[in-house]
Formats: C-alpha cells, sequence, structure tokens
C-alpha cells in the first residue's frame, strides 16, 4: 500500500484545528431551518447537564467537521449553499433515525456521546469517511461498548509521551485513532472499541508503572492483525512510518523534498482570525510578498531561504495579527545579513499596510493592482478623514480625481524597513472611530495630504503646486519637518517647529512669557529655546518688596517642571533649552543644572541648557584675562549688545564695579571656561553657542536683537517684549541631487528648492499660532529654515572620505549652490506676492549677502575669521534681483537635525558623518539594525561580503580599522564619526556657515574626549566663525549585540596575535563619559522630533 503524503498533511491539518475555536457561524444552525422531521420528545445528557435535543446542534457538529476538513485541504470556500445543503441532509437523516429509537423509548434520553456515535455512523452510511474521521478527532471520551464489564478493572499504566510528559492511561485516545484508521480506508470504524479494549488489556498484563506510546503503536498494530484487519494495520503502520521520517527532518533542519513542496501543505500553520474563526495558512501569501519585497535588489539569500527564515516562531493557533508582526519582525533581522534587507524588509511591511489601508490582496490582486486600488481608494480615504474630523475640509477644494491620478505607489519601493515603521507608527492617520482601528493612508497618500495641506490657500494652480511637492516627497528629494508632516491636511494646521523667547526680568513677564505662553506653545507641539539672562541673578535687590532675589535658577527649574507637565501635542515630553550669557551671575549654578548630584531643587534633569557666549569672553579667556559677572537687574543693557559695543559697555560696567558703583565678581576668564567644559564633558551641557557670530551676521540687525538660539540650535532669530520667533523647517535630501559621476545636478536642486521655499513660505500664513507673540513675529518677518541633510550619502555617491579635503570644498559648493537657489526663490516669490514688512533697513536691503558678513564679524571682533572667502557662482544677478524685488522672508536657510525624518526618507541624518557602519538605532518605534548599505557594496564588489564579515563588524562595533583584511581605501572612506577628527567637521561647518543666514544644528564627536581636545575643538569653532554648536558626542555605553557573533577562534587568535585579550584591548569609559551625551543622545532614543 502507498500512501499519498498530502493525506498524512490533511491529517496532521485536522489535528492542528481541534481545540482551535471556529468562531460563530450561523449558516450551520440556519440550514436545518427548512428541514422537516417529526421529532418526538428528545432529552440530552451532557454531564451533568440536561437539554432539550434540536437538530441545530446536529448541524453545529457536523457543519464544524465538515469545515474543519475542508480547511485541512486548503479549501477557502466552505459556508457554500451546496455545503449547507449537505449538512442539512445528514441532519435529516439523523432526525429520522433519532425519531424511530424514540418509538421505542419515550421520552428518549440520549447521552451526548451517544449522539456523538449516531452522527459518526450517519456520515459514514453516506461515504462521508472524511468529515466522520474530523468528528471522531473530537471526541474526547467513547462511550462503554455494549457488553463491556461495568466492574471491568482500571488500568493504572502511565503513558510517557513523545515530548516526556507522563499522562494517565486514556483508552478513549486509543479508540480515536484505531477509528481514524478505519476510517481512512473508508471501511467501518465499529471494531475499533474492541481493538482499543484489547490494547488497554496487554498494557495491564504488562504491570508496568509506564509505558512509552512508542510501545502502545506496537500493541495496536498487533491487535489490529490479530482481530484480520490486515489492510488498517498497514496504513497504520505506513502513516506511523511517515510521521517518525517527518519529526526526524524537523529535528535535523532538513530542507523540504522537493516533493513535499510541490503539495504546498507541508508547513501549513493554523491561524486564528480576529473574531475567532481559523483557517490554513499554507504561505502562499508570503511566497509572493517574498517576490514583491525582492524586486531590483541583490539579497545574499535565495527565496527558499528566506522563506524560512521569515517562518521562525510561527506555531499552530497564531493569530493573524501575530503572524504578519512575526514576519515583519523576521524580515527585520536579516537586515544584518545584507543591507538591502532593510528595503526588503520594508516592503514586506508595507505589503501588510496596503492590505490594511485599501483592501487589497496580494495574492488574489497582484502588485500590478496597487496603483489602481490607490487611485480608487483614494477619494474614498479623503472623505472618511474628513467625516471622522481629522482632515481638514480644505482637502475637498481639491479635483480629488486629478490628485489621485498623480499618486505613484511604486516610490514606496524606496523606503526602508526603518522608514516604513516609524512612518506606521506615528505618521500614518489612524481611523480609530472605525469598527477596528486601522491606518487610513498609504505613504503615498500621506504624502498627498501633506502635500494638499500646503497648497491649499493658493489661489491659482492649487493642484499643479500640490502635485509638485507631492513629487518631491514621493521622490525623497525634500522632507517638511515633524510637526507639519503630523498636522498638514488636517483640522488643527500646527506646522511650526520651534519657538524662540526672552524672558524680562518681572515677575509678570516670567510667569506670562517662561511659563504661561511656553505651556500654550509646548502643547501644540513645539519645542522651545529661549533667553533668561535679563532675570536677575542672585542677590539683586528687589525694589518692590525690599528683598533680595533668588536668582534664575528656581525660575528655571519652573520651566523646567513645566516641559514635564505638558508634553508636545501628546505625543512626546516637552523640549526645551535655557540660554544664559556668560557674564550673568547665576552662570556657576546654571552650569550644573544637569548634574546627577546636589540640591535636587536646584537641577533641571529634563530641560536643556546652552551658553550665550560673547567675543569678548573668548578673547580674555585665550589672553588668560579676568572676566567680570554683573547682575542682570544692575546691567539690563548688556544683553540687548554685541560687537563693539557690547565690549566698549561691558568694560564701562567693570570701571563702576571697581568704584563700587554696580555688583561684580572678577574670577579668570580660563576657570570659567575650564568650569564650562568640565560640566560639558560631565552632564553634555551646557552647549557652546556664540552671541556675536549670531548677532553681527544676521539679516535683521536693524529690528532688534537675537537674545538666544533655539532648541536645536539651528534658529537665529530676534526676539522681544511682544516677538516670540517662530521657524519653520524642511529639509533638502541632497544626495537625490547627485549625477551617476558624481556631480551635483544643479538644475534638479534649483528646482526643489524653489518649490521647498514656496511650501515653506506658505505655512506662514496658514499656521496656527499659541500665542500672538508667535503670530506677530513670523507674519511680520515671514523666516523660514531650509536644510539639507544626507551629506554623507552624497560623499559615498563621490567616493570621498568624510575626512578629506575634497569633502570640505563639496560642502562649500553644495551649500552655495543651495543658498543661491533658496535666496533666489524667496526673491522670486516676492516679485510675486510681495516683501515681508520689515525688510526696508535690513542687510537684505542694504545689498548685504551672507558670506559677505564674514567680514563684518572679523572687524567688530578684531580676531581674523579663518574661512575661505569666494564661491564657484556668479551672485551679481542675484543681488539685482535681490535689489529690485527684495525678499519675501528674513531669513532662509536653517540646518536643522533631520533624525527622524531622515529615517524615514531613507538617508543620512543631517550633516553627520556615519555614526558607525552597523549599530542598533533607538527610537520611540523600537530597535532598528542599521547597516551602511555603500560599505555592503563596495564590500561585495571587493568579493568580501560574507558572514564572517559582519560577524567582525559586530564584534568591532562597526569600525573597520581592526577588520582583517580590509582594504585601506575602504578603511578611510567609511570612517565613523568618532574616526574623523574634530578638524574636518569643523572645516566643512565653516564652509556651510559662510552661506547660510542663520546657523546649524552642529553635533560634535569624541572617541575619546579630555578638557584639552575639548577647549581646542570649541576655540577652533569660534575662530571659524561658527555661531552655534549642539550636542557632544562620546562613545556609548550600548552597542550593537554580539550574542550571535561567531568569530573563528583563529580569526580571534589573529585579530589579538601580539596584543593585550580583546577585552583589555577594548575602549572602556567612565559612567561621566558616558552620560557625556546625555538621554536625549541619537542612539538612545531621545531625539528631539521638534527640528525634524
Amino acid at each position: 500500500m502507498k500512501m499519498d503524503r498530502r493525506e498524512l498533511d490533511v491529517d496532521l491539518a485536522m489535528k492542528r484545528f481541534l481545540n482551535l475555536p471556529d468562531g460563530d457561524h450561523p449558516a450551520w444552525s440556519k440550514s436545518v431551518e427548512d428541514v422537516q422531521v417529526d421529532l418526538p420528545e428528545i432529552e440530552v445528557i451532557d454531564g451533568e447537564a440536561h437539554r432539550a435535543f434540536s437538530l441545530a446542534e446536529v448541524a453545529e457538529m457536523v457543519g464544524r467537521s465538515l469545515s474543519r476538513w475542508l480547511k485541512a485541504k486548503g479549501q477557502d470556500s466552505i459556508f457554500t449553499e451546496t455545503n449547507r445543503r449537505w449538512v442539512a441532509r445528514i441532519c435529516t437523516e439523523v432526525g429520522r433515525n433519532l425519531a424511530r429509537q424514540a418509538l421505542a423509548e419515550r421520552p428518549l434520553r440520549l447521552r451526548i456521546e451517544d449522539l456523538q456515535t449516531l452522527v459518526e455512523k450517519t456520515l459514514v452510511d453516506n461515504n462521508a469517511y472524511d468529515v466522520a474521521r474530523s468528528l471522531v478527532s473530537e471526541r474526547r471520551d467513547r462511550p462503554a461498548a455494549a457488553g463491556a464489564a461495568v466492574d471491568a478493572p482500571v488500568c493504572t499504566a502511565r503513558l510517557i509521551r513523545r515530548q516526556g510528559q507522563v499522562v494517565p492511561w486514556n483508552e478513549a485516545k486509543i479508540e480515536i485513532a484505531v477509528c481514524q484508521a478505519f476510517l481512512a480506508l473508508r471501511i467501518d470504524a465499529t471494531p475499533a472499541p474492541e481493538i482499543a479494549r484489547a490494547v488497554t488489556a496487554r498494557v495491564m498484563e504488562l504491570g508496568q508503572a509506564t509505558i512509552h506510546i512508542e510501545e502502545v503503536q506496537d500493541l495496536v498494530q498487533e491487535e489490529l492483525m490479530r482481530a484480520g484487519h490486515y489492510k488498517v494495520a498497514e496504513r497504520y503502520i505506513i502513516y506511523r512510518a511517515m510521521r517518525t521520517e517527518q519529526r526526524e527532518r524537523k529535528a535535523r533542519g532538513e530542507e523540504e523534498t522537493q516533493e513535499g513542496a510541490e503539495g504546498h501543505h507541508e508547513g501549513m500553520v493554523v491561524v486564528t482570525n480576529a473574531d475567532g474563526s481559523t483557517f490554513l495558512w499554507d504561505g502562499a501569501d508570503l511566497r509572493a510578498r517574498i517576490e514583491f519585497a525582492s524586486i531590483g535588489l541583490d539579497l545574499c539569500l535565495g527565496s527558499g531561504e528566506i522563506e524560512k527564515e521569515l517562518r521562525r516562531s510561527v506555531f499552530d493557533g497564531i493569530k493573524r495579527t501575530d503572524l504578519n508582526n512575526t514576519i515583519s519582525l523576521n524580515a527585520k533581522t536579516l537586515i544584518e545579513k545584507d543591507a538591502d534587507f532593510a528595503k526588503f524588509a520594508g516592503r514586506i511591511q508595507l505589503s501588510f499596510i496596503y492590505e490594511e489601508v485599501l483592501g487589497w490582496d496580494i495574492l488574489r490582486d497582484g502588485v500590478g493592482a496597487l496603483r489602481d486600488f490607490h487611485r480608487k481608494k483614494f477619494r474614498e480615504a479623503i472623505q472618511r478623514g474628513t467625516e471622522i474630523q481629522r482632515y481638514s475640509t480644505d482637502l475637498q477644494k481639491y479635483d480629488l480625481d486629478k490628485m489621485a491620478a498623480a499618486l505613484d505607489p511604486l516610490a514606496d519601493l524606496e523606503l526602508d524597513f526603518l522608514g516604513v515603521q516609524t512612518l506606521y507608527d506615528r505618521y500614518l492617520i489612524v481611523d480609530k472611530k472605525a469598527e477596528v482601528s486601522r491606518r487610513l493612508e498609504t505613504p503615498q497618500f500621506f504624502w498627498m495630504r501633506v502635500a494638499m495641506g500646503l497648497f491649499h490657500a493658493e489661489p491659482k494652480d492649487r493642484e499643479l503646486r500640490a502635485i509638485e511637492l507631492y513629487n518631491l516627497y514621493k521622490g525623497r528629494r525634500f522632507c517638511s519637518s515633524t510637526p507639519t508632516l503630523f498636522n498638514s491636511g488636517t483640522r488643527h494646521s500646527q506646522l511650526s517647529s520651534c519657538y524662540l523667547y526672552w524672558v524680562d526680568d518681572s515677575i509678570e513677564g516670567i510667569m506670562q512669557r517662561g511659563v504661561a505662553e511656553n505651556a500654550m506653545l509646548s502643547k501644540w507641539a513645539g519645542g522651545l529655546g529661549g533667553s533668561w539672562t535679563s532675570v536677575r541673578g542672585t542677590g539683586s535687590y528687589i525694589g518692590g518688596t525690599n528683598g533680595e532675589s533668588q536668582g534664575v535658577i528656581p525660575f528655571l527649574k519652573l520651566h523646567n517642571d513645566l516641559l514635564v507637565a505638558v508634553n508636545q501635542g501628546g505625543k512626546r515630553k516637552g523640549s526645551g533649552c535655557a540660554y544664559l550669557e556668560t557674564w550673568h551671575n547665576d552662570l556657576f549654578d546654571f552650569l550644573e543644572l544637569r548634574k546627577n548630584t546636589g540640591d535636587d531643587r536646584r537641577r533641571c534633569h529634563d530641560m536643556n541648557t546652552a551658553n550665550w557666549i560673547p567675543d569678548l569672553f573668548m578673547k580674555r579667556m585665550e589672553a588668560r584675562e579676568d572676566w567680570t559677572f554683573f547682575r542682570a537687574s544692575e546691567t539690563s543693557d548688556l544683553h540687548h549688545l554685541y560687537g563693539k559695543k557690547f565690549e566698549e559697555r561691558y568694560t564701562a560696567y567693570e570701571k563702576m564695579a571697581e568704584k563700587g558703583e554696580v555688583w561684580g565678581q572678577k574670577i579668570p576668564a580660563i576657570e570659567v571656561w575650564k568650569r564650562m567644559l568640565s560640566m560639558l564633558f560631565e552632564t553634555g551641557h551646557p552647549w557652546i553657542t556664540f552671541k556675536d557670530a549670531c548677532n553681527v551676521r544676521s539679516p535683521q540687525d536693524h529690528t532688534g536683537v537675537i537674545h538666544s538660539s533655539n532648541l536645536c540650535t539651528e534658529i537665529t532669530l530676534n526676539t522681544g517684549k511682544d516677538e516670540t520667533a517662530v521657524c519653520n523647517l524642511g529639509s533638502i535630501i541632497l544626495d537625490t541631487h547627485m549625477k551617476a559621476d558624481g556631480s551635483l545636478d544643479l538644475p534638479k536642486l534649483r528646482e526643489t528648492v524653489r518649490v521647498a521655499v514656496r511650501a515653506l513660505d506658505n505655512v506662514i500664513d496658514i499656521n496656527f499660532y499659541p500665542t500672538e507673540a508667535a503670530k506677530t513675529a513670523n507674519m511680520r518677518h515671514r523666516p523660514i529654515g531650509l536644510g539639507v541633510m544626507g551629506l554623507q550619502n552624497a560623499l559615498y555617491m563621490k567616493g570621498l572620505s568624510f575626512a578629506s579635503e575634497g569633502a570640505v570644498e563639496f560642502n562649500d559648493e553644495m551649500m552655495e549652490a543651495i543658498a543661491y537657489y533658496a535666496y533666489e526663490a524667496s526673491s522670486d516669490l516676492a516679485a510675486e506676492k510681495g516683501t515681508y514688512s520689515s525688510y526696508r533697513g535690513s542687510k537684505w536691503d542694504r545689498g548685504l549677502m551672507p558670506q559677505d558678513t564674514l567680514d563684518l564679524l572679523e572687524q567688530e571682533r578684531g580676531v581674523p575669521v579663518e574661512v575661505p572667502r569666494g564661491g564657484r557662482m556668479d551672485w551679481n544677478p542675484l543681488r539685482e534681483k535681490i535689489r529690485a524685488h527684495g525678499m519675501r522672508n528674513s531669513n532662509v536657510l536653517a540646518i536643522a537635525p533631520t533624525a527622524t525624518i531622515s529615517n524615514i526618507t531613507g538617508t543620512s541624518p543631517c550633516i553627520e558623518p556615519t555614526y558607525k557602519n552597523l549599530f542598533v538605532k533607538s527610537n520611540l518605534s523600537g530597535e532598528f539594525i542599521v547597516l551602511n548599505p555603500f560599505l555592503v557594496k563596495d564590500l561585495k564588489k571587493a568579493g568580501l561580503w560574507n558572514q564572517q564579515m559582519v560577524d567582525q563588524l559586530k564584534y568591532f562595533d562597526g569600525e573597520l580599522g581592526p577588520v582583517e583584511g580590509m582594504p585601506e581605501e575602504l578603511k578611510k572612506r567609511y570612517l565613523t564619526a568618532f574616526a574623523v577628527g574634530f578638524e574636518w567637521i569643523m572645516a566643512a561647518a565653516a564652509r556651510r556657515q559662510k552661506w547660510i543666514d542663520q546657523s546649524q544644528s552642529l553635533n560634535l564627536f569624541l572617541g575619546q574626549p579630555d578638557l584639552k581636545a575639548l577647549s581646542r575643538m570649541y576655540r577652533l569653532a569660534w575662530h571659524q566663525g561658527l555661531k552655534t554648536t549642539y550636542y557632544l558626542r562620546t562613545l556609548g555605553a550600548s552597542n550593537i549585540e554580539k550574542a550571535t557573533v561567531k568569530l573563528k577562534k583563529e580569526v580571534k587568535a589573529a585579530l589579538q596575535e601580539g596584543e593585550a585579550p580583546a577585552e583589555e584591548g577594548k575602549k572602556t569609559y567612565t559612567a561621566e563619559q558616558k552620560m557625556a551625551c546625555s538621554i536625549e543622545a541619537m542612539r538612545n532614543g531621545g531625539e528631539c522630533e521638534a527640528c525634524q
């Protein structure tokens, strides 16, 4: 006898479905509504319970058994009219049999076991052996057979199962197994109880306390043959052998045979739907997803190997949502094997998003239908979003058919897993009013919604303008900041990123501007940066109460607690940065705000801090001269002065202090500098920013003073009593503007910049302003902040190391081009819509471009600014254009941090060098492996990409220096942030700052920091004319998980030959050094999203 392998699979599938809920399917019970059988009174006894008999109970029993068998066969169409009629026919026959039995006994009392036996017999009589087998597998206890001895001895032996568990003897299970064997051969199973009793008797004769399952099966075979059931015994033996072979293959981890694969039932799993119903999952959709996800990728694994990896941790009874999540997470784990798996895993996740949002099915509809599904569902999504009050009604002003026709789902193929997951978790709008919460948007719906939200107020060509911006988004050429992505096109258009404020020296000003207004700004998702320098210091006289001030620290503590109490838009913790100028007499207390020791009432653990340093301090520090602290209440004008005017007034106050006319405290400037750096080293705060560079080079020097930068140090705008500055941000993605030969695509870049500037300018008019001071400042000056990200990727595409003259020159080149096109775009907007209201008297109006102000800074400072002047482009036509038309925006450029939006768009963050070539990145969506795709491509080209290389990269935390066999050229090209000397980072930043009218969020990296190195680094920043610096990054305590590293012993030995053991050779850091990059550091998940 030859047994088809698929019979075994079906048997196993039916067992898997056993005990899993089928859900509520009224179709089976309804199938007997029209059955007409004259049934007498029948009582069903189920254990201790008694109930009246109903044919609906039989219909459920038969229907459930039929469903289980059809699902095991892989059929989807189960609740068909044909099947319901068949169930009704079986129920009719059962009813008639019961009616005949009732003639002899009234009322008829029927045990549930007897009813099951009658249904089984009826199924066999109708040749429904397979359905009968399904029903038999559902039973737990067989009724005692007629004539069986009531006082028969009980078997006390215990059964040892294959997994090692010891369970009581259960004769019913033996009977069920034998019954299955009979029915499988389409033979009446009546002899099964007798065989089971005979096996039990044999076990009792052995007199053993325990017996293994294999021995029991041997006894079953013998009793079947002894009773003359040779064909059943033969099938039982073959079935048993095939199961044994299957278990052994699984234990060895062998691949499926081709024969098994062809059946498409190998590896079938029972999956539970949300409603409790179940189905048999054969992986056909998974194979389709793998094919879709592999399009155009160079993967190191074949489709069969990938399928095996994606099936890991899938088990019988798994919920459908858990199955999808497991597949996605398994795909995510493959990223460390090959960088292309980042896009592969992203596409796997995308396929599930399409199903959730569009109702698309990868098997039924195929990838080719995605564009049509997007176009058909777009109008429906807009209507639903408006209906549930998540979308603005302004979106319905558009020609939705025209917008839908522009949707391009194939653009999603460029997204990687980190980007897709971040979009899904935090950006795609959720329909929470649906019966089951679901995403309302696909990535392309999302991009189009944001674009439409920014251009709905355009007086003409609304659709054209929105589609232009959508094309930038989907082509990964530009990305708006997170608040814009969150809220554009919604009913709450809070699109701005950060706010800058100034607190004056009055209790009313402190409580109104520093607390109340900041609470409103934080509530609506704004990051805060502000100056507290004007608040009088400790010991200052208070005229109103004839008392002494406690200084600025208690008020900063109040502000810190505000940031905790009022989170940003209900989505993330409040974020703020307080600035204090270096002459304030509370400076030393301010420096220690982030310390973990000391009086906690004078600590601000949840707030960032920054030094606002005048040039005079830097000059005195380098000259080793004294510095004087003053009380702000006595020297209030110092904070509003800069350059030579500040120096004159400051030295005048020093003379007054010497005479005792004002309070002053003298201390060597170098000691103040050391205190600054030591706290920066220990806590990562306060950051170092330069007051004079920001003010002297400001285009708006005619209308006020820059009192501080913002939360992320890239915005430099005026603030005052009636103005809270607002920054509206977005970033150019540089690597998508590179030609194949490594040169900049200038026409493409110009097109991108022009659309981006118009979009950012529109934010000003449609934005929601939490305070009147914010609205006043933004409408009066109309500043925007166009930045850049993807610098490191662009350098890879050019084949340049970050630490090279070529990289520094490229920074100069690309920033000049972006600046030229951005200022040009703003001037063209001014010609179209008018200049900003405070334009007259600005540096723009006076004919001064940002690069011209380097000489002004040098004159004011009296110290050379070490930046090469000049550029590659002819600026004269642009100067003439600005002279003729003016500028639409007071400020145009600012390079913000872009950790989150760079994740979404799959580029390198901001202007930073690569953090590591292989590391784990954490954010609010979880932990993600990041593997440098450019490095992998070059290693493949050199024939060096293999598992050993992966293990070495993990072992050395993504650093190439110690990796055996790594070409020197690649080591230099792929230097990480901590291996690139700070001199190169500073040189590149200085070249960029030359062209930027605001500032840049500049992280600084030191692998082995010390105070001397810190001093050299920040002094260099000042000498090269930088306006601000941001976080000091040092190597963290947490690196890539090495549990799976399998470096061969000989490789480890070769790496360590002649050296100390690896544990001793690896760098170690003190707790203070590890804290130097504080909880907000990018690798620890506390990314500031305000500017991203």
